[in-house]
Formats: structure tokens, sequence, C-alpha cells
């Protein structure tokens, strides 16, 4: 497939797998995966295997990514991980608010971007997530919620930064529901979110970034979502899970 940005696809494994699971999940992607070229390749296990499976990608296409950081540095916040603790396992990728983490844990678009702005710092690629709910997008408010939640999750970013950043808009109505936006209804709003970083930044910027699709996606329909124009890869959720099944989404999708 030939695109303007290369296709970035990210496994996020969510509170699964255990590190011995975690190890036979990556013997199995490494042994499918080997030889691609095309895309670039994310894996987001748990924190508690982001040691070991870190050595396990050591030497392969594969890249490392966790699925949440503090925005704090150091200090007395129990419970979390900052940037620098996950950077001693050469971790390249942190998902950023991620519809899970503002639904059940109540994070704004604020602490998104001071988040993004501390990954920055420390030279880690944020993967920021953006997404409206079902009764959001029957009310007809799809765009204003993009609008609002870039805007604010973006806030405080240069350009430079903008360029090493990933979005991914995942309809929170297609999150593990088995539902999934029509083609279309993902490529209007990759479009729609590109013409927001547009006057937010500028069009040249606004062209190089990946702007990814999260919601059930799956083999059988990751050829037609990566085939449209503003749909640059995949943060793939329970299909991640099982080597198989991520390997063919990122086969179909090449």
């Amino acid at each position: 497939m030939n695109k303007e940005r290369k296709l970035i696809i990210a496994g996020n494994w969510k509170m699964n797998k255990t590190v011995a699971e975690a190890l036979t999940l990556v013997d199995d992607l490494k042994r499918e995966l080997g030889g691609v070229k095309e895309v670039d390749l994310v894996v987001c296990p748990p924190f508690t295997a982001l040691e070991s499976v870190s050595r396990a990608v050591l030497d392969s296409n594969l890249r490392l990514g966790a699925q949440n950081m503090s925005e704090h540095n150091v200090g007395a916040y129990t419970g979390e991980i900052a940037a620098v603790m996950l950077k001693e396992f050469s971790t390249r990728y942190v998902i950023l608010g991620h519809s899970e983490r503002r639904q059940y844990y109540r994070e704004t678009d604020a602490l998104v971007a001071r988040k993004a702005a501390a990954a920055h710092t420390a030279n880690l690629k944020p993967i920021i997530c953006i997404g409206e709910t079902l009764a959001e997008r029957e009310a007809g408010r799809t765009e204003q919620i993009l609008a609002t939640q870039v805007t604010g999750s973006l806030a405080g970013l240069a350009g430079e930064q903008m360029l090493e950043t990933t979005l991914a808009y995942e309809p929170v109505w297609a999150i593990g529901t088995g539902k999934t936006a029509t083609t279309q209804q993902a490529q209007e709003a990759h479009a729609f979110i590109r013409s927001l970083l547009v006057k937010l930044f500028d069009e040249a910027i606004a062209r190089k970034v990946r702007i990814q699709y999260g919601g059930s996606v799956k083999p059988g329909n990751a050829r037609e979502l990566m085939s449209q124009p503003d749909v640059d890869g995949a943060l793939v959720g329970g299909a991640s899970l099982e080597a198989r099944s991520f390997a063919d989404i990122v086969k179909n999708s090449i």
C-alpha cells in the first residue's frame, strides 16, 4: 500500500498477560512478523512485563510502548510510573488519554496535555487517544467533541513535537463492542482531525502526522480501513492478544 505516511500498528494489551504469557506472544509475533518493514509495529504490554518484553524485542522490528504514564517526573505519587522509568526499558511509545483512562479514571484533556509534554521531554513518542461516545455521535456532536479533545490534549505542543506524536481516533462506542465505524465514518473523522491540525499547526505538519484508528479492528476489516487516505494505522485492543490475529491485521494492511 503506497501511503504518504508510514503505517503504525500498535497492540494495546491492556490489563492482560503475565510475564510468561507476554514473552510467548512476543516470540510468536517475531516469528509471524519478522520480515515486515512497511509498518511501524508497537507492542504495549502491562507495566509488569515491560522489562522482559524490552529484552525480547531488542533485536527485532517490534518497538516497545507503555499504556500510560504520570505527568510527574519523580516524587510522592504512589502507584504512578514516570517517563524516566519507562525509558529504562528502552520504551519508545506511550499511550495517553485512552478512552478507558478518560472514562474510568476521569483523565481530562488538560491532564493528557501535561502527560504529552512530559513524554516529549523524555523523548518518548505519545500516542494520544481521542473519540466520541455513542450518545455524543447520535446527538450530532462528534466534531465538537473531537475539536475539544484535540485542542485540549495537544495544548502547548510545538510543531516539531507534533511530528513525533501519533493520534488515535477511537470511537468509544466501537471499543470492545464488536461494532466498528464504517470506513466512511472512520475516514470522515480522520479527515476532520487532520483539518484541526492544519488550524492548530500548519498544513505541512498536519500532512505528516499519523492518525490511527482504534475500535474493534480485526483481520477482516483491516485492509478496508487502512486503505482510507487519512487512516494511518491501527491501535488494536483485543485482537492484539493473539499473535495470529494481530499478524493478520498487519499483513492485511500492507
